[in-house]
């Protein structure tokens, strides 16, 4: 089956979705850069249970993605990213939190340059991912976009502390 892509108009701008051999290889925002990407032919029938998982998350009707992936990186990108799809929607990880979790304690480093590199965004929640003091860092959609995402899931996550 050929390399198959479709566009989805969202809140957080278009995402170009990709699929290899059927199951979705990528998601990406304009802000992406993946040059040697080979989108193939557009077919949004093709991607159509994607297309609604994602329409359902961004209406706040789902929590949770149930589709097969198939993002193309090194076994230990592969590692950091089933990780994040452990981060409960809603909540946030700090990239030492997600490399203990991986037995690599001191690899905070590593863990936020595959994070960086992970091409199904949204879906495998790299946006959940934040600095160790809580405070928003690098995103390769954007920290725009990474504070809406964010936002869209808890509205009370990223607000301060009241004092009184």
């Amino acid at each position: 089956m050929p390399t198959t892509h479709s566009v989805l108009d969202s809140p957080v701008g278009p995402l170009t979705l990709i699929a290899t051999d059927g199951v979705l290889s990528a998601v990406l925002m304009s802000a992406h850069r993946h040059p040697r990407l080979d989108r193939g032919v557009r077919d949004d029938a093709a991607l159509a249970p994607a297309r609604d998982q994602l329409a359902e998350y961004f209406a706040g009707e789902r929590t949770v993605f149930d589709l097969p992936l198939a993002p193309q990186g090194s076994p230990f990108e592969r590692r950091v990213w089933a990780e994040l799809q452990q981060i409960p929607y809603g909540r946030t990880r700090s990239y030492g939190e997600l490399a203990r979790a991986l037995g690599r304690p001191r690899a905070a480093q590593a863990v936020g340059a595959a994070n960086g590199r992970n091409p199904v965004a949204i879906v495998i929640p790299c946006h959940r991912v934040v600095g160790a003091d809580g405070a928003l860092t690098g995103y390769a959609g954007g920290l725009e976009r990474k504070r809406q995402l964010l936002e869209l899931e808890n509205p009370t996550l990223l607000s301060p502390p009241a004092l009184f």
